[in-house]
């Protein structure tokens, strides 16, 4: 039993760096401190702990942890600072020595957060001490930590997923996050639900490899889909990624008349060249990526197709960089999210000769960057004139309110149409032209 009464009163502040299934885990623990009387410190008040939920997927997102753990250390002096995420299962002892830190914890400990909080905070006498830290080894990381959260959004987050044992050999992930694991289907309904019962409309499903889900427990993630798409009060799920190899022609033939799944899928690519995706490992080819996003948008044609991919690999020769470059040019991709890659010590890449140079990889990344924003444009061009659904978020006083619609078109009203109840509403409109940045459409509400 964990003896809450110390923390009553105190302040915490929250930072997350990274992907979205981070960000449902820092909603989780900030409402789990919540429920022990700790209070969301203001934005220019000095916090008495401090949660960092760190990423590890390039070295330009190890470098901006140890920045913001630096800030957060300077910017709250004398606080209980607590780091998690995949950079402190990577590099657990290095992150404990930064001046200011309290307490790093793994991938398996961060399900514990608050037992060992609890322990640690009980010892703390607010004055600079050597941090500590908890880890394990990739193969010991087994526990799952439960998250369904929106922190201060107004979507939902469901994390059904955690690991991946995939190992494609330019990534950390399986090592920071351990192997594939998953609830099952019973325990993920029940959050859903009470995320219905707190008012929630639209639940993002999040994971690291989520169609990778039912090795835990012998479901699937079709399955899981069926038993969502039941609940009563949610309105809408989305998909936050999925493997090529694990879109199972079903559930997109379901997803297309499902009563609450939107049509829009987001697919990691990778590369476009076949040479390419042998020298990364990945499960599939071209051929196959291809049939999945084409069979997608032969079923449903509205659909938004969201694409990642990484440029400048180690082995990716310029030949194999125009085929990737020529082949997403030839479907219906709606928007592509580019990164370049980034050496991460102890991957299988390093063994690759051809090394691509920091230039020519931002030449690369900006030419892909330039087809996205002809695809995305396009897209949105044809849905000018058309009356949707979209779902409005909060918007800050003064400023104009975004919202999406059911296929992931980002609209904007504005600042005279706003009123505050309009949050959290899925309301008719219909889409205008695009707004002054050409990132959302504007809307006209029915």
């Amino acid at each position: 039993m964990i003896d809450t009464s110390s923390f009553q009163g105190k302040t915490a502040k929250f930072y997350t760096l990274g992907c979205k299934l981070n960000f449902s885990e820092t909603s989780t623990f900030a409402r789990m401190l919540r429920e022990m009387g700790v209070r969301e410190a203001k934005k220019d008040e000095v916090a008495d702990i401090c949660l960092i939920n760190t990423c590890s997927v390039t070295e330009v997102a190890d470098h901006k942890c140890r920045q913001v753990i630096n800030r957060m250390a300077r910017q709250n002096p004398n606080a209980f600072i607590v780091v998690t995420g995949c950079y402190a299962q990577l590099e657990s002892e290095r992150v404990a020595n930064i001046p200011g830190v309290s307490l790093v914890l793994g991938s398996n400990e961060k399900a514990d957060l608050i037992q060992y909080l609890s322990d640690a905070w009980n010892k703390f006498d607010g004055q600079d001490q050597q941090g500590t830290f908890h880890s394990v080894k990739t193969k010991e990381i087994i526990k799952f930590q439960p998250s369904c959260s929106k922190g201060n959004r107004t979507r939902y987050f469901l994390k059904v997923q955690d690991g991946c044992n995939y190992f494609c050999t330019y990534c950390t992930i399986p090592y920071a996050r351990g192997f594939s694991r998953n609830p099952d289907i019973a325990s993920l309904v029940q959050q859903a639900k009470q995320a219905a019962k707190e008012g929630g409309k639209e639940i993002v499903l999040t994971g690291v490899n989520i169609g990778d889900f039912g090795r835990t427990t012998g479901e699937s993630f079709l399955d899981l889909v069926k038993a969502l798409d039941q609940i009563e009060g949610i309105e809408r799920f989305r998909i936050s990624s999925l493997e090529p190899d694990l879109i199972d022609d079903k559930l997109i033939e379901y997803c297309a008349q499902s009563r609450a799944f939107m049509p829009h899928f987001h697919i990691p690519l990778q590369s476009g060249s076949d040479e390419v995706l042998k020298l990364m490992h990945r499960r599939y080819d071209t051929a196959l990526f291809a049939h999945k996003i084409n069979l997608i948008k032969t079923i449903t044609p509205d659909a938004f197709i969201g694409v990642d991919v990484m440029v400048g690999c180690r082995g990716e020769e310029p030949q194999y960089f125009e085929d990737c470059y020529n082949f997403i040019s030839t479907l219906p991709i709606t928007q592509l999210h580019v990164f370049p890659y980034s050496e991460r010590p102890g991957t299988s890449a390093l063994s690759i000769p051809y090394v691509v140079d920091d230039k020519e990889k931002k030449r690369r990344a900006h030419q892909l960057l330039q087809l996205s924003d002809e695809m995305t444009h396009r897209f949105y061009t044809e849905h000018i004139g058309r009356k949707a659904e979209v779902l409005f978020e909060k918007a800050v006083r003064g400023k104009a309110m975004h919202g999406f619609t059911k296929n992931y078109i980002r609209v904007e009203l504005s600042p005279a149409q706003v009123q505050e109840s309009y949050d959290n509403q899925i309301m008719q409109v219909r889409l205008g032209d695009f707004n002054f940045d050409k990132s959302a459409l504007k809307v006209e509400l029915l």
